[in-house]
């Protein structure tokens, strides 16, 4: 893999045994967290309401870049990495003013010419799905005024909450998969035509009927060899998690796509990610609830259809839980959780991490502190060595600081993983 580029990605945590048929009194939280604050590195600030930050290589020199929004700014930017060297100052930024109420921002060659365009979902009073076309030349991709703005004429009035870029039909670009909230949301497959850039021709198929949608990951739930879609939902009657099983490609268009639960059930789930935990050779699933839980979803087999369920519960020091991200923190072999909070505010700690070093199915290993006091609301947390000294940091945004505070969030940040 490039150099800088992600190696394991997202949220996920979980806590004390529960096995599906009933759930367990959750781990009494220690009264204070383990470790010192790791130190945070500043990539961007200035805007209001970051809100999210989803990794890819924008122009092409293999490291990993951010796609976020700044949702009451009303605008999506990518953040370009510099490099191991500079990586702890301010990063080179591309922001565009046309992204009101934005919630997600994704980066993805959507017409399959070379650069690498943005993808931005709305909310709010715009209810949109916004395609921000790179321009040709890389030496331009940095300049405002050469990217060219449009949203998909099929996916208006809805407000959409995350997009998933990927292939499904025959057409040279990317297929898109959207989910919404609120009455009427659904997750959607955006089927692009043979001219991706004719946005008239692009086709709607709604997959499912959906409540609040948080995540959309592309995994190879049941092992025939394609991509699924693994969503989590915070709202309505299917909320939790839950995978929608693809079908043949003949049948893409026609055929129902089945939906599997793998766990939490009428749980407010929020942003999830997925490892081998156990080591038995099946991915598992982490999610976070928005609660003081986390949940452990463990695959039984390779059907996708059997799982069990075992919470962690997240301390009191802590907010609420947000979202979840797998990899080796401390370089010991086994995948760690980092976990990213809401409602953080005064002492609580808005980023902490558990050890997976002595597993995760027997109760939750003790937790420790990432972000100190410092921010209030946290969101995705991607895991990257930034730093390229050999261990994963990790990569969030903060959307406010408590009162008093210099009247913006923290913005777009990355903590330096002390391990090395």
């Amino acid at each position: 893999m490039p150099r800088g580029l992600l190696t394991r990605t997202w949220l996920p945590v979980a806590a004390a045994c529960l096995l599906s048929s009933g759930w367990a009194a959750e781990v009494t939280p220690v009264a204070e967290p383990q470790g010192q604050p790791w130190r945070r590195h500043s990539i961007a600030t200035g805007l209001d309401g970051a809100d999210g930050a989803r990794l890819g290589d924008a122009n092409g020199d293999g490291l990993a870049d951010i796609a976020t929004g700044w949702e009451e700014s009303g605008v999506a930017a990518v953040y370009l990495n510099p490099g191991p060297e500079r990586a702890r100052l301010p990063w080179p930024s591309l922001v565009l003013p046309r992204a009101p109420a934005v919630e997600d921002v994704v980066l993805t060659d959507l017409d399959g010419d070379g650069a690498v365009d943005l993808v931005s979902c709305s909310e709010g009073a715009t209810r949109a799905v916004t395609v921000h076309w790179a321009p040709g030349s890389r030496a331009e991709y940095t300049r405002e005024d050469a990217w060219v703005s449009a949203s998909f004429p099929r996916a208006q009035g809805e407000p959409w909450m995350f997009c998933l870029p990927l292939a499904i039909g025959r057409g040279p670009g990317r297929d898109l998969v959207i989910g919404s909230k609120n009455q009427g949301a659904s997750v959607s497959w955006l089927e692009a035509p043979a001219t991706p850039r004719r946005l008239d021709l692009w086709q709607r198929h709604r997959l499912s009927e959906a409540g609040w949608v948080m995540s959309l990951l592309a995994r190879d739930m049941d092992g025939d060899g394609d991509l699924d879609v693994l969503l989590s939902d915070r709202r309505g009657p299917l909320r939790g998690v839950r995978w929608l099983e693809r079908p043949s490609a003949d049948a893409a268009l026609s055929a129902p796509w089945r939906s599997h639960w793998v766990g939490g059930a009428g749980r407010e789930a929020m942003f999830l990610d997925t490892g081998d935990l156990d080591g038995d050779g099946l991915e598992d699933v982490v999610v976070a609830l928005a609660e003081r839980t986390c949940l452990v979803l463990r695959r039984l087999d390779r059907s996708g259809t059997q799982w069990s369920t075992h919470p962690l519960g997240i301390p009191a020091w802590a907010g609420t839980g947000k979202a979840v991200s797998l990899g080796d923190l401390d370089l010991d072999g086994r995948l760690d959780m980092a976990v990213t909070c809401e409602h953080a505010g005064g002492e609580r700690r808005g980023v902490f991490w558990w050890s997976g070093g002595g597993g995760f199915l027997s109760g939750a290993p003790p937790a420790r502190d990432i972000s100190g006091a410092a921010g209030v609301k946290f969101d995705l947390a991607p895991l990257l060595d930034v730093d390229a000294d050999g261990d994963l940091d990790a990569i969030t945004t903060e959307e406010a600081e408590p009162m008093g505070a210099s009247g913006h969030g923290l913005g777009v940040l990355w903590y330096e993983n002390p391990t090395r």
